[in-house]
């Protein structure tokens, strides 16, 4: 005879693995689904060493360094934008894609819950982005790239900034846009961050009144971020204040107005 102590609890997954599991099982997932991509692979790993490459090699592109030796001026800010595209762009177009074919709310469904996959996917994203730095950064140093090791610590904390603020970006745009419309919305809102977005150049470099709308971006906050870290070892606050107030609003907007189907 079964008893009711016997019966798993109201709400329980019998049979379900432990939720650190299920979500590291979701994040292994989410992580090789970018990489093994080639169009997300190249939007993410081949596209920032490319451009750090020919921004560092390239002479005839003049840029006001402020006296620092190109790849010292460049390499922080294609870090920036490498976190740009795997936690924005990348993960705004799978999201989109995967609601649209009815995947996330399949996976809402099951013992891994919404807030599970949500984990799961920026768990993910941050493993894509361990690679993008190893790779980005191999390359910088290739190139004769020596960052202060007293900013590293720094640099780790604005990715992470910057990884929730444009997640939470991406989860809004795709719960939200029909999926042909994100893959449009998030390739151009890239392409303008990195060029007028204060990310890979400095917002005062920037012309005219972009230079004050740069800075209250989390495209120039983060740049400005990873700048501040591996340049002068130290993490302007405005550029916290930014990232941290994007996050926030962004995740209430995502939050109340995601749909999973």
């Amino acid at each position: 005879m079964t008893t009711g102590a016997d019966r798993p609890a109201v709400g329980a997954h019998a049979g379900a693995a432990p939720t650190a599991r299920r979500i590291a099982a979701q994040t292994a997932f989410e992580a090789r689904a970018i990489l093994r991509n080639g169009e997300q692979l190249l939007v993410t790993v081949v596209v920032p060493v490319l451009a750090l490459i020919a921004l560092v090699q390239v002479e005839s592109l003049d840029v006001d360094t402020g006296g620092l030796r190109r790849i010292d001026f460049f390499a922080p800010g294609v870090l920036a934008l490498a976190v740009m595209t795997s936690s924005f762009t990348s993960q705004a177009i799978a999201s989109a894609f995967d609601r649209r074919n009815g995947v996330l709310r399949l996976l809402s469904t099951t013992p891994l819950g919404r807030g599970g996959l949500i984990a799961g996917k920026v768990l993910g994203v941050l493993v894509v982005e361990v690679v993008q730095v190893l790779v980005i950064g191999l390359t910088a140093v290739a190139l004769g790239w020596r960052p202060d090791a007293a900013g590293v610590g720094l640099a780790l904390l604005a990715v992470a900034l910057g990884t929730a603020a444009f997640t939470s970006l991406a989860l809004l745009v795709a719960g939200t846009l029909r999926a042909e419309a994100v893959l449009a919305v998030a390739n151009l809102a890239l392409l303008l961050l990195a060029l007028a977005g204060g990310v890979v150049v400095p917002a005062d470099r920037l012309p005219g009144a972009l230079q004050h709308v740069a800075v209250l971006l989390p495209s120039g906050a983060l740049g400005e971020a990873m700048r501040g870290a591996f340049q002068h070892g130290a993490m302007p606050a405005w550029s916290v204040v930014v990232l941290v107030g994007w996050t926030a609003a962004l995740g209430w907007g995502a939050t109340r107005l995601f749909r999973w189907h």
